[in-house]
């Protein structure tokens, strides 16, 4: 691949420093004033840079690879060459996050798109009526609205609009064309461009003639610290309750959650899930890519759901469940396996009758 010039190679850090910041051994002391300036795959990688393996499928690749350092469990080890320094870690995929985090701090969460100092840009508008503790970095034609509070340290991209009396905590980053209105935001939060925080529900009644009529939708949207929202979420607020997004839960892009769901804390939830009106998320969940929830339902603390599930009922805590509808997983593959084994047998009998 050719430079990156937007994610520039860092200065340089010592593998001993490095080590130490990771908790993570330097399996040859004698490399820890090697430096590491960049992360890659193990496949391209050239002097200077950082990567990890989890697996011995890596071998071949690791054999041909320049790289200046592997994070690695002890047990692969051995299969790293040796002009390549290994740092041992029991969780090399963490390390190796924290390890990107130091090297590209820049990559880690979206950056102004203008060079304006801190302070608010000229084509920017805030209300006169808005509170802006210093600090805050307002871009060229974002909107802040009357009796919004935003905290120390937050930064709003170009083009964002945050509605009259939204209250932003302090070290949030929210980027271009995002839309807040009717929420109250954390701190150190991430919200990515274009996702929409605090419209209407939808919840409709029936009407006196054919058609529908609008329930009002007076409800907040509340997300707690350390969240992060990915680009084109939609977050709807509450009913009459509040749309509640828990602390550390991280929002892939294009999720959808409904007026007056509750996500508890350190969720993940990946790409395309939607999510019905009403429903209770608990603490530590997973949700698989294109899962499809169900309004009204309860799914317990530490539930994964497999991706492009559909998910009806409650699932109870510590549960993993799959398939359309969700069910146990082990039912889940068992079916799935009964379904190839019947397919297989229609193909071997029709392959006979040709003969």
């Amino acid at each position: 691949m050719e430079h990156n010039w937007f994610f520039p190679p860092h200065d340089g850090i010592r593998l001993g420093d490095l080590a130490a910041a990771l908790g993570a051994e330097l399996a040859d002391a004698e490399q820890a004033d090697r430096v590491v300036r960049n992360v890659s795959p193990v496949s391209r990688a050239k002097d200077g840079d950082l990567c990890y393996i989890l697996s011995r499928k890596l071998r071949a690749e690791l054999d041909t690879s320049q790289a200046t350092a592997i994070l690695c469990e002890r047990p692969l080890a051995a299969l790293v060459p040796a002009h390549i320094a290994v740092l041992i870690s029991t969780r090399p995929h963490t390390a190796f996050a924290m390890a990107g985090a130091l090297l590209h701090p820049a990559a880690m969460r979206p950056e102004a798109m203008t060079s304006a100092p801190a302070g608010v840009a000229p084509g920017a508008y805030v209300d006169p009526a808005a509170r802006l503790e210093p600090g805050v970095t307002v871009e060229p034609m974002a909107v802040i609205g009357k009796g919004a509070e935003i905290g120390e340290g937050t930064h709003i991209g170009p083009g964002a609009v945050i509605g009259a009396g939204v209250r932003i905590g302090r070290n949030c980053t929210i980027a271009a064309g995002v839309t807040i209105q009717y929420a109250l935001v954390g701190n150190n939060v991430i919200i990515h461009p274009g996702a929409r925080i605090g419209q209407d529900g939808f919840g409709y009644a029936p009407g006196l003639k054919p058609g529908m009529i609008k329930i009002v939708q007076i409800g907040r949207v509340i997300i707690q610290d350390n969240v992060e929202i990915g680009a084109n979420t939609t977050v709807d607020r509450g009913t009459m309750d509040d749309t509640v997004i828990g602390e550390g839960t991280k929002i892939d892009n294009q999720v959808q959650v409904g007026h007056n769901v509750r996500i508890g804390r350190q969720c993940g939830i990946v790409s395309k899930v939607g999510i019905a009106g009403s429903t209770r998320i608990g603490d530590g969940v997973m949700i698989g890519g294109a899962s499809g929830i169900n309004g009204h339902i309860t799914i317990g603390d530490g539930v994964q759901i497999a991706a492009m599930s559909g998910v009806v009922a409650d699932i109870p805590a510590g549960e993993k469940y799959g398939g359309i509808p969700a069910r146990p997983m082990r039912d889940f593959l068992r079916d799935m396996a009964e379904i190839v084994m019947r397919s297989s047998t229609r193909v071997q009998k029709k392959g006979g009758n040709d003969e």
